[in-house]
């Protein structure tokens, strides 16, 4: 799976959770970017992460995530690692 390819689904996700069809990202977009990403939204955006890639992460892992990019890098570790 490309980064294209992962980033087309993270917007997705993204869309869905925070109903917002307009909604764009990008390497660089964080939680001050994204209306209502506060810490009750970042819970249920794991957790929809998880499920659309299949993956789980690490308490460690999410403290870590400071923009999308971590999160995309993270994403194509652990299907990498099980592909």
């Amino acid at each position: 799976m490309g980064v294209n390819e992962i980033l087309t689904r993270l917007t997705n996700v993204f869309r869905s959770v925070f109903g917002n069809s307009e909604l764009t990202l990008s390497r660089a977009t964080n939680a001050q970017d994204v209306q209502g990403w506060d810490s009750l939204m970042h819970i249920n955006l794991i957790v929809a992460i998880e499920r659309e890639f299949r993956i789980r992460f690490t308490t460690r892992e999410i403290a870590g995530f400071r923009d999308v990019g971590d999160l995309m890098d993270s994403i194509v570790r652990k299907i990498s690692a099980t592909g």
